[in-house]
């Protein structure tokens, strides 16, 4: 273009820039001809003038201006060369370039606008200064066209070294310098004007359409069809406000209009003249919301009220509306609230518009499955399928399917390991995958009949890939979105706040991410001999590397989360909005994150399961002790300085009031997060009518009964005299083992009722733990909520909703009837005898102490008094001796003729051992 403008057939004309120079269409039509280095040329067909400075009045007397003054030597003057492409044809190219006028010395001072006349010179590009922009000497000036600019002009350039800018309206002070300004929602035609003079003042530019280039909208409504253009482009909508307390800045040297730090007090709220009702939230998160309404400039009314103008709906919840709404009213889901909040302005209601749900035909829940036949063959198989089919969702992937760039040539989630991925799969609980059968080139298929060691694997490749999956949402979830430039509003956080938060998550992601794969092509290519201690050793060096820094400033990210959700709404909308898609399974952002504190406990504990079941001559078995030994390490050089004295002693409680708690309990990771007091309604863990404590931690269960009988104190190493233990340990379950939670629906015969569906890695058969809580302080469903999350946490799941199931009673023969009746009580103490009374009378392993407890309370339950000192003597004389036999065994006979025979049998034992 700069050759073709230098081209001397064309018709070529130069002149200054007018007063449309910078806001006109001829700086748009020039961009693709402007050219730099035409200044010389530009000069030599322009006639050489000076420009000379000119201070008014007060302006002379500022020695500070003054001595600015003599410091800027040039002004920068704006030119255009309007070249005609062709003779005789009205199409013509613009050409823009600058010229430097140097400024004349000395200055010239005027004291009157009686002076302006003598002056006024053709060979002098004269620039006044004027102190103040609202007198009759500048109104005189402005009338006149002359250049006028104000003292901060000046003091600016003189700072910066800067030559003296060029303005063809009068120009106080840049504080609005290269911003473009757009109005709307100006109905008083004076307002407006004032404005426009107060932008033009301080050097903005005003267009009157919105378009890419605007870098502000001052808007004094929400509505039309800038506000929405603005809201779109991510274009700062702010307040009238915003220049008015800018012009009041003026005089404020190197103040700029555009800094977040002062702008961010005039932004249009995004809720401005909306007044917003809520439906279908709970109270907490109502109140909270219309906090967050009050903060974002709106008002709030309850449902119904004729002067809202959004009801904000809650559409997991809400399946119609209570009333009709009128045609002015706005029902939008509550992805538009927090959207709003997060882009800083008020967002399209069209794409958010709550829609009444087409209810499809929903599935069939549990109680369907009622068993109403008498005959108890049928509700057994009718109960082992209802059990088998909530096994089999179980497993289900936590995130939606996502494609790998490797699907091609590699097996998915669910096509590998899932038993299924739909409720409606016909595939049975147990039965080995088409998938896992197929064999490779170098491996055999997997047996029909899978081993302990191959289903201990697979739930090791399952968390690992559910773990992936969740670090994978962390980042693009949250962690992308942050860091990414552009964002409508400005950055939502500072780049040191998103450090802080997410640490080395990628990293962690990339580790995990290469685990994975390794146990993906191990499982696919199972054989018993296959080396799963290898792939954790051969990591052992990354994990070392990654975890340290994250898990040892994790309670510094998540005090930075609750801080920056306090302090930014934005922030917390954010949260919100992506809490809320299925990715997340509704958990906060902390909750996800504290997933990898978790998970090198959780691996150790399954490589440690694997372990058992690996045969001694299995090459594994000492990697895998070593592997193992690695994570210990790992665990060891993080958790050194995490340690927490208070969750420790919980944990030391639990161990002396259960007996027999095993030793593994103890641990650094684990903590205690609810104790529940609860009666055991069926088979298992314990007969039907024991009180059963469970104590939840983060990662198992510990079941224990309550003693029957307690005996004794415990004194500790250092002396410190503790009571006795009065439970009774039953079993530490992994949570992994629990496949469902149940919530058995309230009935006449059933109160306070629910139940687990357990599956350990080692057997076949689905188990049922059912029980009654008896504690009223911690309601029912709190506490199934609780376990369901930290279900989820040690599984890796995100969706820990989708293990609670609700059900009838009478599906799975639950019931709390009679429990507390005297019949009831009567039938579980004759049952506790007889269980005793056969253990002490086994002839295989019988202690002495234990033989000599079980007369004893045989004895006072069935009579309801303690023994005689004689039956004492005899009772101790018939623990003394060796031989036993004399006396038939009760599992021989039926209870009610033992409890006959009782005292006979007792004498002639006696008798016979004598």
């Amino acid at each position: 273009m700069a050759d073709n403008a230098g081209s001397t057939s064309s018709t070529e004309r130069t002149s200054l820039a007018d007063s449309s120079i910078f806001d006109s269409k001829v700086t748009e039509t020039s961009k693709e001809n402007l050219f730099v280095g035409s200044t010389s040329y530009v000069e030599e067909e322009m006639p050489q003038i000076e420009t000379r400075v000119i201070l008014v009045q007060e302006a002379g007397k500022q020695e500070e201006l003054i001595k600015a003054l003599k410091s800027v030597k040039i002004m920068e003057v704006p030119v255009i060369k309007i070249r005609e492409s062709c003779p005789g044809k009205s199409d013509e190219k613009l050409i823009k370039s600058i010229v430097n006028m140097e400024i004349k010395v000395p200055f010239v001072k005027m004291a009157s606008v009686e002076e302006f006349e003598s002056l006024d010179s053709p060979e002098f590009e004269n620039v006044f200064i004027v102190m103040n922009f609202q007198d009759a000497v500048f109104n005189e000036l402005y009338k006149n066209d002359c250049r006028v600019i104000g003292p901060p002009v000046v003091l600016n350039c003189a700072q910066k070294g800067e030559p003296l800018p060029f303005s063809c309206r009068p120009l106080y002070c840049t504080s609005m310098m290269n911003l473009t300004l757009c109005f709307t929602g100006f109905r008083k035609k004076e307002e407006l004007v004032r404005l426009v003079t107060l932008v033009h003042h301080m050097g903005g530019v005003i267009r009157k359409d919105c378009n890419s280039k605007v870098t502000h909208l001052v808007a004094n409504c929400t509505q039309g069809e800038k506000f929405r253009i603005a809201v779109s482009l991510g274009t700062p909508i702010m307040k009238p406000e915003w220049i008015y307390k800018a012009w009041e800045r003026r005089n404020e040297q190197d103040f700029c209009a555009s800094v977040d730090d002062f702008r961010n007090d005039f932004k249009v709220p995004p809720f401005q003249d909306c007044i917003l009702s809520f439906l279908g939230f709970s109270d907490e998160e109502k109140t909270n919301m219309e906090e967050m309404t009050e903060m974002q400039g709106g008002n709030y009314l309850p449902v119904g009220d004729e002067r809202c103008t959004h009801l904000v709906v809650e559409e997991n919840i809400v399946k119609e509306l209570p009333f009709e709404p009128s045609k002015k009213l706005y029902v939008v889901k509550q992805e538009w609230f927090w959207g709003s909040i997060q882009m800083d302005a008020r967002a399209g209601e069209t794409m958010y518009l709550y829609e009444k749900a087409n209810t499809p035909e929903l599935k069939k829940s549990v109680s369907l499955l009622s068993l109403n036949t008498p005959n108890s063959n049928r509700k057994r198989r009718r109960l082992k399928e209802t059990l088998a089919q909530l096994s089999r969702e179980t497993d289900m992937s936590p995130f939606p399917p996502r494609k790998r760039p490797s699907a091609e040539h590699s097996l998915s989630i669910g096509s590998l390991l899932d038993i299924s991925n739909t409720p409606e799969s016909s595939i049975n609980y147990g039965e080995t995958p088409k998938s896992c059968t197929k064999s490779s080139k170098n491996s055999t298929p997997v047996p029909s009949k899978q081993s302990a060691r191959w289903q201990v694997a697979k739930e090791l490749y399952q968390t690992e890939s559910n773990y992936v999956n969740i670090l994978a949402t962390i980042i693009q979830l949250f962690q992308v979105p942050l860091e990414e430039e552009g964002q409508r509003g400005g950055p939502i956080l500072a780049p040191e706040e998103i450090k802080t938060i997410f640490g080395s998550i990628p990293d962690i992601f990339d580790v995990h991410t290469k685990i994975k794969d390794d146990l993906e092509d191990l499982i696919v290519n199972w054989d018993e001999s296959k080396s799963i201690g290898d792939i954790f050793l051969k990591y052992s060096k990354d994990l070392v590397k990654t975890y340290p820094p994250f898990v040892n400033f994790f309670e510094m990210s998540k005090e930075t989360i609750i801080k920056c959700e306090k302090q930014k709404p934005r922030f917390h909308a954010f949260l919100k909005i992506n809490q809320a898609k299925p990715e997340c399974g509704r958990q906060s952002l902390v909750e996800l994150l504290i997933r990898p504190v978790q998970r090198l406990p959780s691996v150790a504990l399954l490589l440690n399961d694997l372990k058992k079941h690996t045969a001694e001559e299995n090459p594994d078995k000492s990697t895998l002790e070593k592997a193992i030994g690695s994570l210990k390490e790992v665990m060891t050089h993080i958790n050194e300085d995490k340690r927490k004295t208070e969750a420790q002693k919980q944990i030391f409680d639990v161990v002396y009031e259960v007996d027999g708690c095993p030793a593994n309990l103890l641990s650094s990771h684990r903590s205690l997060v609810q104790r529940v007091e609860t009666i055991s309604l069926g088979e298992h863990p314990c007969d039907r009518g024991e009180q059963v404590t469970l104590f939840l931690f983060n990662d198992c269960l510990e079941i224990a009964r309550k003693r029957h009988k307690v005996i004794g104190t415990f004194r500790s190493p250092h002396g410190h005299t503790r009571p006795p233990a009065s439970l009774k340990h039953i079993h530490l379950m992994p949570l992994s083992q629990i496949k469902k939670v149940l919530d058995i629906r309230e009935t006449e015969d059933c109160h306070n009722a629910f139940a687990l569906l357990v599956r350990p890695p080692t057997e076949q058969a689905n188990v049922l733990l059912s029980f009654q809580m008896t504690s009223e302080e911690l309601p029912k469903e709190n506490w199934l909520k609780m376990l369901c999350r930290h279900v989820a946490n040690t599984i890796c799941k995100a969706d820990a909703e989708n293990l609670m199931y609700t059900a009838d009673p009478e599906s799975f023969e639950v019931n709390t009837k009679d429990m507390d009746s005297t019949l009831s009580r009567a039938s579980r103490a004759i049952k506790k005898t007889s269980k005793k009374v056969t253990r002490a009378f086994s002839f295989s392993k019988t202690p002495k102490r234990a033989l000599r407890r079980a007369l004893m309370a045989s004895q006072s339950s069935v009579e309801g008094r303690s023994p005689s000192s004689n039956e004492k003597h005899v009772m101790s004389r018939l623990s003394s001796t060796s031989s036993l036999a004399g006396i038939p065994s009760p599992s021989l006979v039926s209870l009610p003729s033992f409890f006959e025979r009782r005292s006979h049998t007792l004498s002639r034992s006696t008798t016979h051992l004598i």
